[in-house]
Order: C-alpha cells, then structure tokens, then sequence
C-alpha cells in the first residue's frame, strides 16, 4: 500500500529466554486501524460512484445500442448512442427529433423513432410524401427512399405524438396499430449523441425541413 510498510513484525531473543515479537500492541493496533480506515475510504467512493451512476442513467442520460434497420441512413444496427433523459423534464419534445420510448405493446422493449407529429397536427401521406398539417417534408437526406404506403390523414390526439422510422418502407411506427401514437409517459428520451463506432460519432441533427412546420 503507498505510504505504508506492512513487512511481517520479526521474533527476538529476550534476557529471560523467552520469544517476543518486534513492536509493541499499540502499533499493531495502529496498523490494523489504517487498515481499516482505507477499506472504508474505498467503500464509500465505490457506493457513491454507484449511486452517481444510478442517478444518472435514471435522470440524466443513457447509452442505447441500435439494433434492426428501421433508422436508416441516420441509425445503423450495432451502432450504439447516448440517450438525453433530461431535457424532456423541462420542455416537450419537437418536431424532427429522435426519440427512444417505450413499446406499447411491451414495455420491456424500446424502440427509436423520428417524431413527425406533435399533439393537434394533422398527418397525410399521400403520393410518396409526408404531409404535416398540409406542408409537404423534404425528407431526401435523411430517409431511405419515399414513403411508399398512403396513410391518413389523421389528427394526432393530445398527449400523444406520431412517429416515423427513418426507413420508411421497413419500420414499425405509428403507421402500425400495434404502436400507434405514442404516449408522451411512454418517452424515455431524445437521442442525442451517437459514440460509437468512431467513425460514426456525432451529435443527432433535426432536419430542415421540420423547422417549418406551424
């Protein structure tokens, strides 16, 4: 251990024959004590670092890994990302941004998905594109191809919000009954940063196109 010596206290030869170690009781005891305070100094770091931990996968962020096809080009499977639980504490979640939530029909499972509609907006896909309260999205540089299948229109319900995977032709997302619009209880958080592989790193950008939206 630094700064301790801890060798093994020597026998010597005393006047009356007899064997005593080398040391008196006092400094054994002194010696175990030190022991004893360190073991403790490590214990509480260890528990707080623990609980440091705890909080902020709880209340502040949280790493996800990716896995299926449905975010592609933005999210690919093995990818794995930071996930921001704070924000939504204090404020709603916006157009065109990523979010992770809770599966309705399990909620053991989470799945990521674009927000596209927010609570009020109404929702059109028609002719290969997405319409948000009747304004066309220009989604070419951030979705695998056009929305293929019509949809809509439908008015998303108060409290809820409507979601896309970015792979509009292989994502199960609010299109499908079985997820619907999304419970805002059932989001967990905004993705935000993507940090590994390296090579993929970077920060989850809204498209353009959903600054627009009124």
């Amino acid at each position: 251990l630094a700064g301790l010596h801890t060798e093994e206290p020597g026998m010597v030869l005393a006047f009356s024959g007899m064997l005593r170690p080398i040391g008196d009781r006092k400094g054994r005891l002194n010696l175990s004590a030190g022991k004893t305070a360190q073991l403790r100094e490590y214990l509480e770091a260890l528990a707080i670092s623990i609980g440091l931990a705890i909080f902020i996968m709880i209340f502040v962020a949280q790493s996800f890994l990716v896995q299926g096809e449905s975010m592609l080009p933005t999210f690919h499977d093995g990818e794995r990302l930071l996930v921001d639980k704070l924000s939504y504490r204090f404020r709603e979640p916006r157009h065109g941004e990523v979010i992770v939530f809770r599966y309705p029909a399990d909620r053991q499972k989470r799945f990521i998905k674009r927000i596209v509609g927010l609570p009020g907006d109404e929702i059109l896909i028609r002719d290969f594109t997405v319409y948000v309260n009747g304004q066309p999205l220009e989604e070419a540089s951030y979705t695998l191809g056009p929305t293929l299948r019509p949809f809509g229109p439908v008015v998303v319900p108060e409290g809820t919000y409507f979601v896309l995977g970015d792979n509009r032709n292989r994502s199960e997302d609010s299109r499908n009954p079985l997820v619907g619009f999304v419970p805002r209880d059932h989001i967990v958080g905004r993705a935000l940063f993507v940090y590994w592989p390296i090579t993929a790193a970077g920060f989850v950008r809204v498209p353009e196109t959903f600054r627009d939206i009124r």
